[in-house]
């Protein structure tokens, strides 16, 4: 069964997420899933139609920010407008969860919605440990 890491209580990351997890999400209180993988990064990942559709089966909306590697700029700027615009608790998902914690981490950097310590801090909680990535939040991060 795959994990849902609870990073506040509005957000959470997991791994690839299979078409039956979507209802558990919705069961969970999950009102958005994005995901953060590329169609067909590894074989065996079901495609993005086929979990768009059973997000959407779940009564989920689904929303696909995909990228590898470090996010990018405009993926941050992407996840920082999509998370102000979507109804919450979020679910975001790639294979291990930790694009996704990244891209939630560099966008809340971004729009000063946290401070970096308490970013690492909340990752940490999650299981993530996003410490190497302190110089890039504090860039990121409004100045004061």
């Amino acid at each position: 069964m795959t994990q849902f890491h609870r990073v506040t209580p509005d957000f959470a990351v997991t791994a690839q997420l299979q078409p039956a997890d979507f209802a558990r999400a919705a069961a969970e209180g999950f009102k958005t899933v994005i995901s953060n993988r590329t169609e067909g990064e590894e074989p065996g990942q079901p495609t993005e139609a086929q979990v768009r559709a059973a997000a959407e089966a779940a009564g989920l909306v689904f929303r696909s920010v995909p990228f590898k590697g470090a996010p990018p700029p405009g993926v941050v700027s992407a996840t920082a407008e999509l998370l102000g615009q979507v109804q919450g608790p979020v679910l975001a998902y790639c294979r291990s969860g930790r694009r996704s914690i990244m891209a939630w981490a560099m966008a809340q950097a971004l729009v000063g919605a946290r401070r970096p310590d308490e970013i690492i801090a909340l990752a940490a909680k999650a299981g993530y440990d996003l410490e190497g990535a302190r110089g890039a939040l504090e860039t990121l991060a409004p100045k004061a």
